[in-house]
C-alpha cells in the first residue's frame, strides 16, 4: 500500500512536467487548432480545448483498468494522472476561469500567484510569445512579466 501511494504521489508532481511540455510544444505548437478557442473569448459553455480533458482521460481509464487486472503500480499511476486533472480542472476552471460561480475569495499567496500567472499566460492572445505553461506551479511573477515584456520588445 505504502509504495502504491508514493508511485500516486510521484506521478501526480510528475504531471506537472507532462502538462507543461504538453501545453508548451503541442497546445502552442500542433495543436493550436484545438488550444486556440482558450485565448479567446468563449461563446457558449464549451470550447474545442475541452477535448484535452477527454483525450487525457483515455490513458488514464486505460492504466486504471490494466491496473484491476493485475498490473497494480498502473493502477497507482491511472489514479495519480486522474488526480491531477482533478486538481487542475477545479484550479483552471473553477478558481482562474470561474466556469462554474463561486465567491471564494483566495487569501492564499500561493493561489493568487497562480492565478496571476496563468492571467499574464493569456496576456497573448496568439499561439506565440505567452509565458507560464505549467499550472500548480508558477515562476515568480517578477520574473514572468520581465519574460512577457521582453518577448514583446521583439514583436
Amino acid at each position: 500500500m505504502l509504495s502504491g501511494l508514493l508511485i500516486f504521489a510521484a506521478t501526480v508532481a510528475a504531471m506537472e512536467g507532462v502538462a507543461y511540455l504538453t501545453h508548451r510544444y503541442l497546445m502552442h505548437g500542433p495543436l493550436w487548432f484545438l488550444h486556440e478557442s482558450h485565448h479567446v473569448e468563449r461563446e457558449g459553455k464549451v470550447e474545442r480545448n475541452d477535448l484535452f480533458g477527454v483525450l487525457f482521460a483515455i490513458p488514464s481509464i486505460a492504466l486504471i483498468y490494466l491496473g484491476t487486472r493485475g498490473a497494480t503500480p498502473l493502477l497507482w499511476i491511472g489514479l495519480g494522472m486522474t488526480a491531477y486533472g482533478a486538481i487542475y480542472f477545479l484550479f483552471h476552471d473553477v478558481l482562474v476561469h470561474r466556469r462554474i460561480g463561486h465567491s471564494a475569495k483566495l487569501r492564499s499567496r500561493y493561489l493568487r500567484r497562480i492565478v496571476q500567472a496563468h492571467h499574464i499566460h493569456h496576456a497573448t492572445r496568439g499561439r506565440d510569445g505567452a509565458v507560464s505553461f505549467g499550472f500548480l506551479y508558477a515562476p515568480p511573477l517578477e520574473r514572468l512579466k520581465r519574460a512577457l515584456a521582453a518577448r514583446r520588445a521583439t514583436e
